[in-house]
């Protein structure tokens, strides 16, 4: 009995947070943004790629909704690049979910653009929840290993789209990218993959024409 009673508590819960993240979800199209959920373990490199991809926006105007456990370093560093910011911290909590969304796009205000909303530095449970994103984008790392798809299966099967970050470091890791694409495709066969240098800019290009043809 005890086991039925958290399985509704559970399902309550999940019910909850999709209901007001479908309202999120029609309230941004309504006002023309476009909103990605940014997952990614701690040290994939969200921040800098996307400092990377916003450079390269040019006539799309982006907004950030940054997620962390604490501190407020990563908000500060694109409020100094002069992109409208607003910081979340979940003192603890291991993702964002819909309600904090949902009072952090008031605060925001924002029409026409695309919101990027990174996410807590998590494999697991933020692919577990909606919070009113049009599309996921996941970020891994060749830095992390091959074996991410294996281990994380969920973050992978759920992405619209997988950036593969740090690629050029591939000369000096270990990492079988034939091996990490038999998994992702065994959990996903339509998701583009993505390589990328968040340090040197190099591939961000085909991210950022993606973004693009999603806006419209």
């Amino acid at each position: 009995m005890s086991e039925n009673n958290e399985i509704e508590v559970m399902q309550s819960v999940y019910d909850k947070n999709d209901e007001i993240a479908a309202k999120i979800n029609t309230s941004l199209t309504e006002k023309g943004i476009f909103a990605i959920n940014v997952m990614g373990a701690p040290g994939a490199g969200k921040t800098s790629t996307l400092i990377k991809i916003i450079e390269r926006l040019k006539d799309i105007t982006p907004y950030v909704i940054e997620g962390d456990i604490e501190a407020d370093i990563d908000t500060k560093t694109l409020q100094a690049l002069g992109v409208k910011t607003i910081q979340i911290n979940t003192n603890g909590a291991c993702h964002l979910d819909s309600p904090l969304i949902g009072e952090a796009v008031e605060t925001l205000n924002i029409e026409n653009g695309v919101l990027f909303i990174e996410n807590i530095g998590n494999l697991v449970c933020p692919a577990e929840f909606q919070i009113g994103e049009h599309v996921k984008m996941l970020i891994s790392t060749v830095t992390e290993g091959s074996d991410k798809p294996y281990k994380y299966p969920l973050a992978f099967e759920k992405a619209n789209s997988i950036i593969i970050n740090k690629c050029d470091l591939l000369p000096y890791v270990d990492f079988d990218e034939e091996y990490f694409m038999k998994g992702v495709r065994a959990l996903n066969k339509t998701a583009p993959v993505f390589k990328i240098s968040s340090k040197t800019g190099e591939g961000v290009e085909e991210v950022v024409s993606w973004i693009k043809q999603n806006v419209k």
